[in-house]
């Protein structure tokens, strides 16, 4: 693919965005998604007032004439942008993954959706800090937990967490392996002017800060669960590809008879239909009914006019790869 033509494909992609950009620039949002919009090694994500480009070509060096038509043609079209860094996917090292600035200042480090302040760090490693396809999951938290008790597993760097108390939950539990993403989710708080209680963040294996949970006692209106693709320690394994039913199960005692339980998975190669059997069989005891799907918000889709190719596996009946269900729980009454 020439530069002019990959130039044509992201003009039509921000001509389609056009109406969504913010006139302060504070959000975020999918630039260019080129894996449903004609160019699979190159992913445009736009954080206030930087373009964070994520490049897939293996090797990254495939890349480069294209990256520099890429950055030609941002700097004309989108004259208010400060930064741009580039992420090679497959870079041979971790600090190379993390990125680097290749136009203007410091990366920005908020942002705001749906009125909310978000702390971003967009070279603390390969993601960005900020996943662009749960934004619907976040406005479904601010329009349903307020009053609520949350438990945000596998919170990462806390957004889910964050929108629920944005939303008035009386008290959100963190958790996560590494420190270093929930200082990212305390920075948000700080930015939202919400009081910070240590016993809300907690680091360390899932498996086990769900058992000490439990032992203790707690229960909570509404537990997420977006774990990672795959992890495994010691106390378990998560495998969302061909094992993603075991945090369901894990965190089940730990929701109140009525309260909300959000699954989400995220593995390209699990088909909708593949994730929602796996719901319905969770399901077939009559503790668990699927309340609602979630859609993923169409700039990260790719809109009518601009998709070009279709996903490894069929989404549907969810639309995207990106699978996000809400189901309500019953508990067993003694």
């Amino acid at each position: 693919m020439t530069s002019e033509a990959i130039g044509s494909l992201l003009s039509n992609a921000i001509a389609a965005r056009a109406e969504g950009i913010d006139a302060r620039h504070e959000s975020a949002f999918r630039l260019f998604n080129g894996f449903s919009e004609g160019r699979p090694d190159l992913v445009i994500d736009i954080y206030a007032r930087t373009a964070l480009v994520h490049n897939y070509a293996d090797p990254p060096g495939r890349a480069e004439v294209v990256l520099r038509a890429v950055l030609d043609r941002l700097l004309a079209e989108l004259p208010w942008l400060r930064a741009v860094v580039v992420k090679p996917r497959n870079a041979p090292t971790a600090d190379e993954r993390r990125g680097r600035t290749v136009f203007g200042v410091q990366p920005d480090r908020r942002v705001r959706e749906h009125g909310v302040w978000y702390a971003v760090d967009l070279l603390m490693q390969r993601d960005a800090g900020l996943y662009l396809d749960t934004r619907n999951l976040r406005r479904w938290a601010l329009d349903h937990l307020a009053g609520a008790r949350v438990l945000n597993t596998f919170a990462y760097t806390g957004s889910l967490g964050v929108a629920a108390r944005a939303g008035g939950a009386v008290r959100v539990v963190h958790l996560d392996r590494r420190r270093a993403f929930l200082n990212v989710a305390k920075t948000s708080y700080l930015l939202n002017g919400f009081p910070i209680e240590k016993a809300d963040f907690q680091t360390g294996d899932f498996f086990t800060l769900a058992s000490r949970l439990r032992r203790s006692g707690a229960l909570f209106d509404c537990v997420f669960v977006d774990p990672p693709l795959f992890s495994e320690t010691s106390q378990g394994r998560v495998d969302m590809a061909s094992h993603g039913q075991r945090a369901i199960n894990k965190v089940r005692p730990l929701i109140v008879d009525g309260g909300w339980l959000v699954a989400v998975n995220n593995a390209l190669f699990v088909s909708g239909a593949d994730f929602l059997r796996t719901l319905e069989s969770l399901c077939a005891d009559g503790y668990l009914s699927i309340e609602e799907r979630i859609p993923v918000p169409p700039d990260f889709t790719g809109y009518p006019s601009t998709r070009a190719g279709r996903l490894p596996v069929d989404p549907a009946p969810f639309n995207h790869a990106t699978k996000i269900a809400v189901l309500r729980v019953r508990r067993k009454l003694s």
